[in-house]
């Protein structure tokens, strides 16, 4: 069942975010352990008003247990939902100022994760098609994405689901296509 998620759902959604986020989560974490991520997505989550908001986000929960989480939001709305995360950064890292990895006009997939225990059974696939009905009830023509060069398997699940390389964009010390699929 896919569901908005819940303040509550922060253990559970904080470990698949560290996993969406992969190299980034280190750069956040300030360590090679991507792990110590954990806790600063379990804050943001559970905070309202950022980019990796619980109210940013759906989850699809198998017998009470959330396996899987996709969070997206109004891409004009990026500078104003990324500035507590980047607040956060910069009291470690003064200097951390990222690229911007979407744009005005596009419902912004932030992120999607699925628990490596329930990969391959299409929980992914169906929180992609939710957010992107999301996206379209709330009057956005397209959804976009960024996904990086260096994984093609994302990138062809991204093109089963109708997505589209609109260009490419550079974030953060790697380079992504970025995709596009047009809701309405």
């Amino acid at each position: 069942m896919i569901r908005s998620a819940l303040p509550e759902d922060a253990p559970a959604v904080a470990p698949l975010l560290v996993l969406a986020m992969d190299h980034i989560a280190g750069i956040f974490a300030g360590s090679a352990n991507y792990t110590d991520a954990i806790p600063f997505f379990h804050a943001f989550f559970e905070a309202d008003n950022n980019q990796y908001s619980y109210t940013n986000t759906l989850v699809f929960e198998d017998r009470k247990m959330v396996i899987g989480s996709v969070t997206g939001y109004d891409g004009a709305r990026l500078h104003e939902l990324r500035k507590p995360v980047v607040d956060k950064l910069r009291e470690s890292n003064p200097e951390f100022t990222p690229e911007d990895e979407t744009e005005a006009g596009e419902f912004y997939i932030d992120c999607v994760s699925v628990h490596p225990e329930h990969q391959g059974k299409g929980v992914g696939k169906k929180l992609i098609l939710a957010i992107c009905d999301k996206a379209a009830a709330s009057g956005f023509e397209r959804v976009g994405l960024i996904v990086d060069q260096v994984n093609p398997q994302a990138k062809r699940l991204y093109e089963k689901l109708g997505f589209e390389v609109a260009g490419e964009k550079d974030f953060l010390g790697h380079r992504y296509f970025h995709m596009v699929k047009k809701v309405l």
